[in-house]
Formats: structure tokens, C-alpha cells, sequence
């Protein structure tokens, strides 16, 4: 949970300057965009720690789990699917927020393995 916690001090501290910068570039959807990106693969990478602690607690996928994870995906693909159909976000923020919050667990966990 500390590594998550991290993960997501660094990704605010990321994400919002980032938003800042982009409203000079394009001021209606970008900035938006890289935000919802960035809370969607946040709320992605909390159930994805809630899946793998719960296989390493079992030592075995349980139903509950693996419906879960079909769940959380399934969601995050409404989601976008809506917010792409209304327009109301750009696809290079959604990749811009995601592509952040992926660097970050790739760094974090990579520090946190350098330290063990």
C-alpha cells in the first residue's frame, strides 16, 4: 500500500502541472483528457493491487476475483466508450494520463525493488 500511496502523490504532482501546460496547446479537451486519463489507470491500478493481493493471499483465482476484474474492465471500457461517443475527451489525452500513470508504477516499483 505504500507503494501505491507514492504512485499516486507522484501522479497528482504529475498530472495537474501536466493539465496546466496543455490548456496552452489546446484549451477544450486536452487538459480534461489528461486528467480523466490519469484517474482511469489510477482507479485501474487499485483494482489490479486488489486483484493480485487477493491471488497471493489464496494462492489461487477465485470467482470473486476474476468477476471482479471482468467488472473493472468492463467499466473503464464504458467509460471511455461513452466519453469518446459525447466527445468530451481527446484519444492523445486519455493516452497522454494513462501513458503518465503507467510510468510511474514502471519507476516506483523498479526504486521499491532497487531498495530490497
Amino acid at each position: 500500500m505504500v507503494l501505491l500511496k507514492r504512485i499516486y502523490k507522484r501522479a497528482i504532482l504529475i498530472l495537474l502541472p501536466l493539465a496546466l501546460l496543455s490548456a496552452f496547446i489546446e484549451w477544450k479537451k486536452l487538459p480534461l483528457s489528461i486528467l480523466i486519463g490519469g484517474v482511469l489507470g489510477l482507479i485501474n491500478l487499485r483494482g489490479l493491487a486488489r486483484g493480485v493481493y487477493s491471488i497471493v493471499g489464496t494462492y489461487r483465482p477465485t470467482a470473486k476475483m476474476v468477476i471482479s476484474t471482468i467488472f473493472r474492465l468492463g467499466f473503464l471500457a464504458v467509460v471511455l466508450i461513452l466519453l469518446f461517443a459525447l466527445k468530451v475527451v481527446n484519444v492523445f489525452g486519455i493516452l497522454i494520463g494513462f501513458t503518465v500513470v503507467f510510468i510511474l508504477i514502471m519507476t516506483e516499483g523498479l526504486r521499491l525493488a532497487k531498495e530490497l
